[in-house]
Formats: C-alpha cells, sequence, structure tokens
C-alpha cells in the first residue's frame, strides 16, 4: 500500500518544482484536493490561484496581504499562461471533464498547461505532465477516510474516529462511561468500514456501537478485546498483538492505527501494512515505509527524526500519567518539549 502525507505532497512539489513552467501566471486547482495542490504551488510561486468554477467564470481568489506584488492584482483576462492542476490522475475522467469545461468556454483560447502531482503512470494522455508516479494500491492523507480501501481496512476507534480518553476519563468506571458515550468526533467519515479493531473492553459494547450509531458510522464488524478489566489489559500488555491478530487472519489490506508504536507492533506480527495517524506514514512489518526513499534522502531523515521524537515523547507521556502526581509532570513535561 503507497501512501503519501501532505507534507509528502509538498515535498513532491518542492522537490519537482523545476518541471513546473515558470512563465505560469495563474493556477487554477480541480476541486476539491486539486485545490490543496494548486495551493502550494501558488504560494510557492507567488502568483494568483483560483478554481475551475471561478476561472471559467473569469474570477481569482483573493491575495491577501503577505508577498504582495502587482502581478497578483493583474485581471484574469490579462493571464498569459494558466496551470490546472490536479492531485492526482489515474483514469484522468476529471482532468478530461475539466478540459472539455474549458474548450467549451471563452478561455479556450488561453495557452494552459494541465499538470497532476500524482499519477499511477509517469506520462498521461490527459496532462503534459506528472510530478511523481505511485501505482496502486494507493491513498492519500485527504481521502483515505472516503476512500473503497475503507471496506477493506481495519480502523481503531480512540485517536482515529474520536479522540483518545484523558488520564481522569479512563477510569475504567462512570469516567470511561462517560467518555464512551459523549466522545468527540474526529473526521467525518463517509465510506463504509470493514472492521472496528479496538482495545476497548467488550463489556462497553453497548455504549460504543450506541456511539456510532449516533454519529452515523457505518461498519461491517465491531472487534473488542474481551478481558474483565482495564487493569488486566494493561499487565498483559497485548494492544498491538490482540490487532495484529485479527488482522492477519482477516483478508484486510490496510490497518488505521492511531498510535506509533502500536503501529509498528501491528505492521510486525500482521505481515500487513499499517498506516499511522499519529506519524501520518504508513508502517511496514520491518520499517517505516517510505518507497521513494531514494529520491530524497534529506526528507527521510527528517521524517525519522520525527517518528523518533513522537515515539518517545509518546512513552515519557504514557509513563507520567501513569504516576500519582501525573498531571503536574504532564505539565512540566508539556512545557519543556514546547519551549
Amino acid at each position: 500500500m503507497h501512501y503519501r502525507s501532505v507534507a509528502d505532497l509538498n515535498d513532491t512539489i518542492m522537490r519537482n518544482f523545476h518541471r513546473i513552467p515558470r512563465d505560469v501566471d495563474l493556477v487554477v486547482g480541480i476541486p476539491r484536493s486539486g485545490m490543496l495542490a494548486a495551493n502550494l504551488i501558488s504560494l510557492l510561486a507567488n502568483i494568483p490561484m483560483t478554481d475551475l468554477d471561478r476561472f471559467l467564470e473569469g474570477k481569482t481568489l483573493t491575495s491577501g496581504v503577505t508577498k504582495h506584488w502587482n502581478g497578483l492584482e493583474t485581471a484574469p483576462e490579462h493571464r498569459r499562461r494558466i496551470l490546472v492542476v490536479d492531485d492526482s490522475i489515474d483514469s484522468g475522467g476529471a482532468m478530461r471533464d475539466a478540459r472539455a469545461r474549458i474548450a467549451a468556454s471563452p478561455e479556450a483560447n488561453r495557452d494552459i498547461v494541465y499538470g497532476a502531482i500524482y499519477g499511477s503512470r509517469a506520462y498521461h494522455e490527459h496532462v503534459d505532465f506528472v510530478l511523481e508516479t505511485i501505482p496502486h494500491p494507493r491513498v492519500f492523507q485527504w481521502n483515505f477516510l472516503h476512500h473503497g480501501y475503507l471496506e477493506r481496512s481495519c480502523v481503531d476507534i480512540d485517536g482515529v474516529l474520536c479522540l483518545d480518553p484523558t488520564p481522569k476519563e479512563n477510569d475504567d468506571g462512570i469516567a470511561y462511561e462517560r467518555f464512551v458515550a459523549d466522545a468527540t468526533p474526529l473526521f467525518k467519515i463517509t465510506r463504509k468500514i470493514g472492521f472496528l479493531v479496538t482495545s476497548r473492553l467488550e463489556k462497553y459494547r453497548g455504549q460504543t456501537e450506541e456511539w456510532l450509531r449516533k454519529n452515523g458510522i457505518d461498519y461491517g464488524q465491531l472487534i473488542m478485546l474481551d478481558l474483565p478489566s482495564a487493569e488486566e489489559r494493561r499487565r498483559r500488555a497485548i494492544h498491538g498483538s490482540f490487532k495484529a491478530e485479527f488482522y492477519k487472519r482477516s483478508d484486510c489490506i490496510l490497518f488505521v492505527e492511531s498510535e506509533q508504536q502500536q503501529a509498528q507492533t501491528i505492521a510486525k506480527l500482521s505481515g500487513k501494512p499499517v498506516l499511522c495517524i499519529e506519524t501520518q506514514q504508513m508502517a511496514s512489518p520491518d520499517r517505516v515505509s517510505l518507497p521513494y526513499a531514494s529520491q530524497n534522502m534529506r526528507t527521510i531523515m527528517r521524517r525519522a527524526k520525527m517518528v523518533r521524537e513522537i515515539g518517545v515523547q509518546a512513552s515519557l507521556r504514557k509513563l507520567i500519567e501513569r504516576h500519582p502526581f501525573g498531571d503536574k509532570m504532564l505539565r512540566s513535561f508539556k512545557t519543556s518539549t514546547e519551549g
């Protein structure tokens, strides 16, 4: 499974910026995800941007007040060369539709360049360039919660679908029951999830199922840990191995996990890829997987350092939370890491 985060998207644009024509003076993004790529290019090149609908209406988005120069205020009809960009291209349907709309509009006589950041092949008939080739299967940070792969995935609950419980909420009692019933949702899921696999205890199934129903989350099965107490769960320390065992037996192709340490454990024990929400990286069975490592070693080293720091901070935080004076220590820890 190939994965790219928003940070990867920015890196790809930066690394390949020399391939984008230098005389482009307007960037047009194909909604919605193409707007993300268009915005990054627009900010980097300091040229105006707009979306496809506004472009066809002869309008651009306002430029703001930073990095201001007269070219940002040039009337749309005076733009000489236009870049129409999407985040990715596969069959080419979205780009083909965009080209057809432009061809049927008064903008058809403009000098227009078409491009995509990611593509399933290096050359595509509907664009003039593809910055990076990524074969299937692939998912992006900005679309994995709306992707058809979700029906063939295992997804964690706490830290993915909702906020993690605080130490006070995680008492395996009344406070935790209240948390399960009223947990704050994190993301809007628009696809059915194959399996929800969580270390929540089986005794909280009723409250969990009610929360999922209340928040409109469609799923196939809910897999929970069948242990008598949270104390027993901590004693056995089987969070990652429990999830990995189910994932390995299933025909799922992806596990979406909240924590970096558990993600690596699940990947190692299952032999399958795991998407970590904490680091926004794909963990493979033997390492944090970045299949394009040879292209940008400086980026890889920076990401590896980030993963190590997140792992160390998460481990320290958990140790502190279990300490009798954890709240006070946690505030000190937060101050020291932010300083």
